[in-house]
């Protein structure tokens, strides 16, 4: 840090952001500091427990104060904000630390709406605090102040760029073609009996010989292995070129070229895409590359699709490679309409029930209409929760909810449709009893504090604005910790190591990793437990 100018800089322009923060919600909204060390209950990601020296009994990292917050609100509360530490045993990446800050914000009386209001109002304002202070020594983009924020539902964001982060700098969104392409292709590209079969163009400042030296590169590199590799099949690749036999698209055949292009040229313009690109790409002109993806035909859950993952990567190497200029705006949206529920996956714990599916955010957030709950009775996974993400350039800047703030609602939603085990909800008693003691409606939103600093100063990685930020192997270079544990410490706090966990003598070895974005990075859903 002695040494890196630009890093002294960014940590300067984080206290100054959090001074701002502070001085616009203080107006409004009470700060109160809620506890660290707090109990397990299963809200959605793994917890880091702290050992007590009464033996069997341990503390648990809060994942965010969502349970406090909860209870400040039946408690009198009106308007809540920190700047809350949160800890979540993860696997780390770019944009994701085991211990992190969130500007936690909670409102009693309040809809999902009044919530979202009151969050783009600040970061306009944020916005504004930087066009006036930093006007030189950080470079931040500014944003129209009268312009609202898109509004984007989950299955569009999902069908169209293949994300539930839309990155609304891409301009080539992903279309259904499965029912214009010819049998024969269908079943070179997959093998699934009933795939859906999608396609997106990229608009390459090449012509169609580099587009082509371009794209091998990419799928030969590692980057594409998952790719390659992909169970549904792999990608298809198409480039255009009006001197080759079917100018390029010979895969489709004649008629099937023709009714390709006819799927682009016949698309309306979505209100966040720019006209003139829009106009220009609903036609095809030489070099541009057509990517080509079978998936299997189910309703679209997750974070991600394998084309989604792969339309950011092309995206990003392209740019690395001067094919597409770097955009360098930053384009704000709502990710709205989430599925109250996701079927289960290895890698999230969700809240350890047996319906084979756990809450999409956490087990507090509300269904977003009458409907909904008609639909956890019906069909769980059809139901939609009043949950929204603030998503600018690909990145999830933090999410929020209307909660549910009636205590048999609750409990029905953990006993009746997650199936939790007694054990596990009575975890939850301290926030039943506040709920049953009379608890306004409310709803609240967190704004990833790292996230957003990194993405203000155009920093990829969150490490680039932590003072002290641990490796990609949870490891903090500077005081070398985690350290190990001491007999005389396993004894007091009651603990012994597992049979087939050897007691590493070797000295302590600190791997600095580079932590970058890659497509498995982007393929991994984090649990947003706000």
């Amino acid at each position: 840090m002695r040494f890196d100018a630009d890093l002294r800089q960014r940590l300067q322009f984080r206290a100054s952001i959090a001074a701002f923060i502070r001085s616009q919600l203080s107006a409004r909204f009470t700060e109160v500091e809620t506890p660290i060390l707090f109990k397990s209950t299963p809200e959605g990601a793994r917890e880091f427990l702290v050992p007590t020296r009464k033996g069997g009994y341990a503390y648990a990292l809060p994942q965010s104060p969502q349970q406090y917050k909860q209870i400040l609100m039946a408690s009198g509360i009106k308007n809540y904000f920190q700047f809350a530490r949160c800890f979540r045993d993860e696997d780390l990446r770019a944009d994701r630390q085991p211990e992190f800050t969130q500007v936690d914000m909670e409102m009693a009386f309040a809809t999902g709406q009044t919530v979202m209001n009151a969050v783009e109002r600040l970061i306009k304002k944020i916005h504004l605090f930087c066009d006036q202070k930093f006007p030189n020594s950080v470079s931040v983009a500014s944003i129209s102040q009268d312009d609202a924020f898109f509004l984007m539902p989950y299955h569009h964001a999902m069908s169209k760029h293949g994300s539930d982060k839309p990155d609304l700098r891409i301009s080539g969104l992903i279309h259904d073609i499965g029912a214009v392409i010819p049998a024969q292709l269908r079943d070179m590209l997959t093998s699934k009996s009933d795939p859906m079969v999608e396609a997106f163009k990229f608009r390459l400042n090449a012509p169609p010989k580099e587009v082509q030296k371009f794209i091998r590169k990419f799928m030969d590199s590692p980057e594409a292995e998952p790719f390659r590799s992909n169970a549904d099949g792999a990608p298809g690749i198409c480039i255009f070129d009006s001197t080759n036999p079917i100018e390029g698209l010979h895969i489709f055949g004649f008629e099937g070229a023709e009714k390709v292009k006819a799927v682009w040229e016949t698309q309306s313009k979505l209100p966040y895409e720019d006209g003139p690109t829009f106009e220009s790409n609903k036609f095809f002109e030489d070099g541009d590359l057509l990517i080509i993806q079978a998936r299997e035909n189910l309703p679209l859950s997750g974070g991600s699709t394998a084309l989604g993952r792969l339309r950011i990567a092309i995206y990003k190497a392209a740019i690395a490679e001067k094919l597409i200029e770097p955009d360098p705006s930053l384009r704000y949206l709502w990710v709205v309409d989430f599925p109250m529920f996701t079927p289960d996956n290895e890698s999230d714990p969700g809240q350890g029930g047996t319906a084979g599916f756990s809450a999409t955010h956490h087990p507090f957030t509300a269904p977003q209409s009458a409907e909904d709950v008609d639909l956890l009775l019906i069909d769980p996974l059809k139901a939609k929760a009043d949950h929204y993400d603030l998503v600018v350039n690909g990145v999830e800047l933090g999410g929020g909810s209307r909660r549910i703030h009636n205590a048999e609602m609750q409990k029905f939603i953990m006993r009746d449709i997650l199936k939790m085990s007694q054990e596990r909800i009575d975890d939850f008693s301290h926030l039943f009893s506040a709920l049953e003691s009379g608890c306004p409606p409310h709803a609240g939103f967190a704004i990833g504090f790292d996230r957003f600093i990194a993405v203000l100063t155009g920093r990829e990685s969150v490490k680039d604005v932590i003072a002290f930020p641990k490796s990609s192997k949870g490891e903090d270079m500077m005081v070398k910790s985690p350290s190990k544990i001491t007999d005389v410490e396993l004894a007091r706090y009651h603990l012994a190591l597992a049979d087939d966990v050897s007691r590493d003598t070797s000295p302590d070895v600190g791997v600095v990793a580079e932590d970058t974005i890659t497509a498995n990075a982007i393929a991994e859903k984090p649990p947003t437990a706000e």
